[in-house]
C-alpha cells in the first residue's frame, strides 16, 4: 500500500491549476461554480459572492464551500486570486477547442497556446519533493515497470526508453494482462510507474495496485493528484494539461507528461552522472552504423 498517499493539489500551486486538478472531486454545485470561474477569470474576480452564486445557480454556502475547497480562507482570496490568474500574459481560456468559423490560423494559434501552457503550468506545480523521491527510487531499483494504455503507453514508452539509455532496467507494458503478470513479479526495491492523465484508467490502477501490494516503490504521473491512481502510489507526479470534450487526449496532456518524464530522466540521472554520460555514450555508438553519414539516400 501507498506509504503517502496524495492529498490535495499544493496550495502555493496557481490558483487555475489548482481547481483543475480539484475538479473531479467537486460536487455539482462546486463544479458549477468552477465552471463560471474557469470560463472567464477576469470577469469572475469582478462579482460579489451574491453574483458568483446567482451566475453559478447555487448558494454563496456553496461558493464558500467552493473557496475551502481550494484551500482559501474567503471570498475575498478567490477574488484576488482570480484577478492575478486573469492579468497573467499567457493564460490560456477555458475554451481551447475548435470552434466553427475558427480559421487555420486559430487552429494553429489555439493548439500551440494550449501546448506551451501545459509545459509552464506542470512545471509550476510539479513537486519538487516527490520527484526527488521518485528518482532516487528509481535510481536504487533493480527493475522498473512502467503500466500506460492508449494515448499513455506513448509517455510509458518513452520513460522506458530514456531509463533503459542510462543502463536502468526499465519496461513499458500497455497490454492490461501483461502488466498485471509483470507487476506480480516484483517486490521490495523495485519500481512501479503508472501513467494516466484522468488517474482513473482501471488497468494502470489494476496494475500498480499488484505491484504495491508486491512490496515495490509505486509512482503516479496524473493530471489529477486526487485521482485514484494517484491515492494508490507514493509519489504523485502532477501534470497542468487542460483537455475539453473535442480534445481528448489532445497532445498537451502527453506534452506536459512527456515533460514531467524528463524531468524524471535528468533527475535519476543527475545521481550518478559518470556512470549515465558513459550509458549514453555506448548506447549511441552501438547504433551510429545504422545512420546515412552524408544525410542523402544511399543506394542506385
Amino acid at each position: 500500500m501507498a506509504s503517502a498517499p496524495a492529498s490535495e493539489p499544493t496550495v502555493d500551486a496557481p490558483l487555475l491549476t489548482r481547481l483543475r486538478g480539484l475538479r473531479p472531486t467537486l460536487s455539482p454545485a462546486e463544479d458549477r461554480v468552477a465552471h463560471v470561474v474557469l470560463a472567464d477569470p477576469r470577469q469572475a474576480a469582478g462579482l460579489t459572492i451574491s453574483e458568483l452564486a446567482r451566475a453559478a445557480e447555487t448558494s454563496e454556502t456553496s461558493v464558500l464551500r467552493f473557496c475551502r475547497r481550494l484551500g482559501l480562507r474567503g471570498y475575498p482570496q478567490l477574488r484576488l486570486g482570480l484577478a492575478e490568474a486573469g492579468a497573467r500574459s499567457r493564460t490560456v481560456g477555458e475554451d481551447t477547442d475548435f470552434r466553427e468559423g475558427d480559421t487555420i490560423d486559430d487552429v494553429v494559434l489555439k493548439v500551440a497556446a494550449a501546448n506551451a501552457s501545459a509545459v509552464e503550468e506542470t512545471a509550476e506545480i510539479l513537486d519538487r519533493r516527490a520527484l526527488e523521491a521518485a528518482a532516487s527510487a528509481i535510481a536504487g531499483a533493480s527493475r522498473v515497470d512502467v503500466y500506460g494504455i492508449g494515448a499513455s503507453a506513448v509517455v510509458g514508452t518513452d520513460l522506458q526508453q530514456k531509463l533503459h539509455r542510462i543502463g536502468t532496467v526499465a519496461f513499458a507494458w500497455n497490454d492490461p494482462h501483461v502488466a498485471l503478470t509483470s507487476a506480480a513479479l516484483l517486490g521490495h526495491g523495485d519500481v512501479a510507474i503508472g501513467v494516466s492523465h484522468s488517474g482513473a484508467t482501471i488497468e494502470t490502477v489494476e496494475a500498480l495496485d499488484v505491484a504495491a501490494g508486491r512490496g515495490a516503490t509505486t509512482v503516479a504521473i496524473t493530471n489529477f493528484p486526487l485521482s485514484t491512481l494517484a491515492t494508490r502510489a507514493d509519489h504523485v507526479l502532477a501534470t497542468a494539461a487542460r483537455e475539453t470534450a473535442l480534445r481528448s487526449g489532445a497532445t498537451a496532456s502527453r506534452i506536459a507528461a512527456l515533460t514531467v518524464v524528463d524531468c524524471l530522466y535528468i533527475a535519476v540521472a543527475r545521481r550518478d552522472p559518470r556512470r549515465a554520460t558513459t550509458a549514453v555514450a555506448e548506447t549511441r555508438r552501438a547504433v551510429e552504423g545504422h545512420r546515412v553519414e552524408d544525410g542523402s539516400p544511399t543506394g542506385a
